[in-house]
């Protein structure tokens, strides 16, 4: 069985490939649809209030290095983007922000 953390993760990957491609398709709105329908469940199973491993700090986090990365994947594969060593050390930064995010006071 999944655990709650991983879940959370995999949906919102899910939502945001739907949402990514909506943004660049003519027919988006119908894609966004599928969109939020993964992202409110993510969101809610996620949530520390609602039982999951997340702060809504962290949610928001885990959905901005999500969405980079869904992005970056998608310019990748469809209009050709060349990774450059500036977009590695924004990745970079993007994993230690996500460090930081989940680091204990």
């Amino acid at each position: 069985m999944l655990s709650k953390g991983f879940l959370t993760i995999g949906l919102l990957i899910i939502s945001n490939v739907f949402m990514t491609l909506a943004w660049y398709l003519l027919f988006s709105w119908s894609i966004a649809l599928f969109e939020y329908s993964f992202q409110v469940p993510a969101n809610r199973i996620g949530f520390d209030g609602n039982g999951g491993p997340f702060s809504l700090l962290e949610l928001k986090v885990i959905q901005e290095v999500i969405t980079l990365t869904v992005f970056t994947l998608f310019s990748m594969l469809l209009f050709g983007l060349k990774l450059q060593w500036n977009h590695l050390a924004a990745f970079f930064c993007l994993v230690m922000a996500v460090w930081f995010t989940f680091q204990k006071p």
